[in-house]
């Protein structure tokens, strides 16, 4: 792999936190529980709970995860389509990150919610997923195979209408992107290596990620011998 720690140490940098964007609306408590309600009353009628795990869920989960299965999502593929202006960007120079789209197949992991606090769990995952009323981020419940059983994961997708839904990009405009993006909570050039990382130790390998690990790599060396920096 071509990105790695010290090329992702070059990008990082210290980023005040520019708060809200105009438009937010925070989720209150009352949200979240309502927002977990609706989940779990539509949740399958027998099995455990899964949630599908496709980005940063596998390397920084929200929940205590009992346990972890190989799965696949069936109509849907992971990209880097939605944006950021806060976390791992900023107004002025907007991240991107993973989520959830229409097309395709994904490879990734389902965790296991626990059988007791379940909508405790639950409440966590959503904090972590969602933080606006008007979210691009959406939970839902999608179809996933499971070692070739077909049953139901809740996972993030993308609302195509959703306000930071970036669309369709080149993938050579995802690693300008990625290549240089920080926020107060860290880079996109780490998430990425992160979420390859964890993917690549699961046996799972994204063809459109390992690309991108090699672009981002790429830019981020060119970068600093064009500042004159490392040769």
């Amino acid at each position: 792999m071509q990105l790695t720690s010290e090329l992702v140490s070059r990008v990082n940098r210290v980023v005040a936190d520019s708060g809200p964007t105009p438009g937010f609306v925070p989720m209150t408590d009352s949200d979240y529980a309502a927002l977990a309600d609706d989940l779990l009353a539509h949740r399958p009628t027998s099995g455990p709970l899964w949630v599908f795990a496709y980005g940063s869920l596998l390397w920084k989960p929200a929940f205590e995860v009992i346990a972890e299965r190989f799965a696949v999502a069936p109509g849907w593929h992971r990209a880097f389509r939605l944006k950021l202006n806060r976390w791992r960007g900023t107004p002025d120079r907007p991240g991107l990150m993973l989520v959830l789209d229409l097309g395709g197949r994904c490879r990734g992991m389902v965790q296991r919610l626990p059988d007791s606090n379940t909508q405790d769990a639950l409440i966590a995952l959503l904090r972590r997923e969602v933080s606006s009323k008007i979210s691009t981020n959406q939970p839902r419940w999608i179809s996933v195979d499971i070692e070739g059983e077909r049953t139901k994961a809740i996972a993030f997708c993308a609302d195509r209408a959703g306000p930071a839904y970036a669309g369709r990009q080149s993938l050579g405009s995802v690693a300008n992107v990625l290549a240089t993006a920080v926020g107060h909570t860290g880079s996109c050039a780490e998430y990425l290596l992160r979420t390859v990382e964890s993917l690549e130790q699961r046996g799972i390998r994204d063809r459109r990620l390992w690309q991108l690990q090699a672009m981002v790599a790429e830019r981020i060396r060119n970068a600093e011998q064009t500042a004159g920096g490392r040769p």
